[in-house]
């Protein structure tokens, strides 16, 4: 079985959560599992070992999962992009719209600087809303955003459409059809 056939068989759909007619891909059976969970991050390991960024900003909730382990392999710095409300310090804020509701995203404002090379990476692209938020923060800051990354697109909802037309490469290791 092939890295990316190891992931795929480990992500859950659960039917009609967290509303009637949203397929929720549930990435909790690849953390719980020591060997899948490094397979996974070592493709994202593989993928920015050369390029180096300065850091990688994790969305929250499940980009932080994976966001501060791939930090830490690399040996660069971690940057929260958080729901707003959550950080103690000086933030920006940028609001989205899921596929599901609307929310804000905040960052401090001194989580990056002016040339820093940022690696963006969320568990999921649905509509891109979030990561277009984050996108958004890292540039208002001055950060060069390399690749935006996901374990899992859900090309139907076009969000991966509506982030590369922003100028956003992409770097995404599974889709599923659907919603």
């Amino acid at each position: 079985m092939s890295a990316i056939e190891i992931i795929r068989s480990h992500i859950r759909t659960v039917p009609d959560w967290p509303s009637p007619g949203v397929m929720f891909r549930d990435i909790t059976p690849l953390l719980s599992n020591p060997r899948v969970f490094r397979v996974l991050i070592d493709q994202f390991v593989h993928r920015y070992f050369d390029s180096r960024p300065s850091a990688v900003a994790g969305l929250d909730a499940r980009g932080f999962i994976i966001g501060s382990v791939l930090a830490y392999e690399l040996n660069v710095g971690f940057v929260p992009i958080r729901k707003k409300g959550k950080l103690p310090f000086t933030t920006v804020q940028e609001s989205y719209e899921l596929e599901y509701g609307s929310g804000a995203v905040e960052m401090h404002t001194d989580a990056v600087g002016p040339g820093d090379r940022v690696v963006l990476i969320d568990d999921l692209i649905a509509t891109g809303g979030t990561m277009l938020a984050g996108l958004r923060l890292l540039q208002r800051l001055g950060a060069q955003v390399i690749e935006g990354a996901a374990i899992v697109d859900l090309p139907e909802l076009k969000g991966s459409q509506r982030l590369r037309a922003a100028g956003l490469p992409l770097f995404t290791l599974v889709d599923f059809e659907g919603h």
